[in-house]
């Protein structure tokens, strides 16, 4: 199976089609999921007599909505990432308009920022939540 690696031209057509790939299916995963999440707040709208039974569900519910929140906000950065593939801009840092790395995309395939840009980043946001 294809892998990318360092020793070809960064972001070439194999290596898009790589990533486009790897994003598509990480989101076909996150719809599948979700679909399970609603199943299952449809399933526990019933009435539970017992207040620890109620309690549990009502808890069990909240996670669910957390989670469904989380994977809404994933796609929608799923699908920034496949508009940059088509624009061109996939890849590659939009502070410093460098290449971000193969490391960190495959780790992390929704990334805007190089490894640099994202720790100046959270220094920053780190410093203004210190204020």
């Amino acid at each position: 199976m294809y892998r990318p690696t360092d020793d070809e031209p960064f972001m070439n057509e194999r290596q898009l089609a790589y990533f486009k790939a790897k994003l598509l299916a990480w989101k076909d995963d996150i719809l599948r999921e979700s679909k399970g999440t609603v199943v299952n707040l449809k399933a526990e709208t019933e009435n539970h007599p017992d207040l620890v039974d109620r309690a549990s569900s009502e808890s069990d519910r909240a996670l669910e909505l957390r989670t469904r929140d989380r994977q809404r906000k994933l796609i929608s950065k799923i699908d920034d990432a496949l508009r940059r593939i088509e624009d061109g801009s996939y890849g590659y840092c939009e502070d410093t308009g460098e290449p971000i790395g193969l490391g960190r995309l495959e780790a992390r395939p929704t990334a805007t920022l190089s490894v640099e840009a994202q720790e100046r980043h959270e220094r920053r946001e780190r410093v203004h939540r210190d204020d």
